[in-house]
């Protein structure tokens, strides 16, 4: 399988850096200025640690001052290495790179004490043979971040999108919310097994406590609204790029109750394309 190599280059302010961004969300080992002259080794070197499927990014522009000299020969040598070589290449229109340069009150790296026009002419004209050669030219002036997060989504294929990781994490209201949830839900509404001598000491890992809270028809009913709102929701945050989801159950103490669901809805998450991961925060805190 050929390693996906792609060199993101293109004109300073067009969107390079939030690209290479979005591609290390999904997976690529991205890279950012490497000298040109130095990327066969690199990939060598660096193959040895990824995994054979792993993609990987290098933003090349004209921060480094030389990469134009040679790049016909080392992009030769990658495809002969057996790389799949794809140059992307970043514009926008005039106006807009001006805007973006006066929003962030940045200087342009070819300005120097002339204008930020000027700087823009001159990358422009230096670029072009590299704009020529481009697998695809992204002209970002009307993209916003996720309209350019589906366009590279679309570029790079399914293959290196990144599932959306969910937490499920059980906490009790006693010590405060987690601070990293992204969805509580409060199921101090169901009876309490503290009140029962017999359950007090278990916790909600224990099948005969766990029957106890999910035997309730309250908790049956709850859960059936539970798996109906994740259902709808998982899919719209994905969409949104989203790539993590903490969903939080609190109860009083977070040994019982909260415990007890969290254990019930890992075993029977709702049908989506996501990592499972749980949690349970309070539990051993008595």
């Amino acid at each position: 399988m050929k390693r996906q190599l792609l060199i993101i280059t293109g004109l300073s302010g067009s969107g390079k850096s939030t690209a290479a961004r979005l591609l290390e969300d999904q997976g690529f080992f991205v890279v950012d200025n490497l000298p040109l002259v130095m990327l066969p080794d690199f990939m060598q070197r660096v193959g040895e640690g990824l995994s054979p499927d792993a993609g990987v990014a290098v933003v090349v522009d004209v921060r480094n001052r030389g990469f134009l000299t040679d790049y016909k020969e080392i992009f030769a040598q990658l495809k002969k290495e057996g790389y799949q070589l794809e140059i992307l290449f970043f514009e926008a229109a005039d106006e807009v790179l001006q805007r973006r340069y006066s929003e962030t009150r940045r200087s342009h790296p070819l300005a120097a004490d002339d204008t930020v026009q000027s700087g823009i002419t001159r990358e422009r004209r230096q670029l072009h043979v590299l704009r020529d050669i481009a697998t695809r030219i992204v002209d970002s002036s009307n993209l916003n971040s996720r309209l350019l997060r589906d366009l590279m989504l679309d570029l790079i294929g399914d293959k290196h999108q990144s599932p959306l990781i969910v937490n499920l994490e059980s906490f009790g209201y006693r010590f405060g919310l987690p601070p990293a949830a992204d969805l509580v839900f409060d199921v101090r509404f169901l009876s309490n097994p503290h009140y029962i001598d017999e359950l007090r000491p278990l916790t909600g890992l224990v099948p005969k406590l766990r029957q106890f809270v999910l035997s309730q028809p309250a908790c049956r009913e709850f859960r059936q609204h539970l798996d109906h709102l994740l259902g709808f929701l998982l899919p719209h945050y994905q969409a949104e790029g989203k790539s993590y989801l903490t969903v939080a159950i609190g109860c009083t103490g977070g040994r019982h109750r909260s415990v007890s669901i969290v254990e019930d809805l890992y075993k029977s998450f709702p049908e989506a394309k996501v990592v499972l991961r749980k949690n349970h925060r309070d539990i051993d805190k008595g």
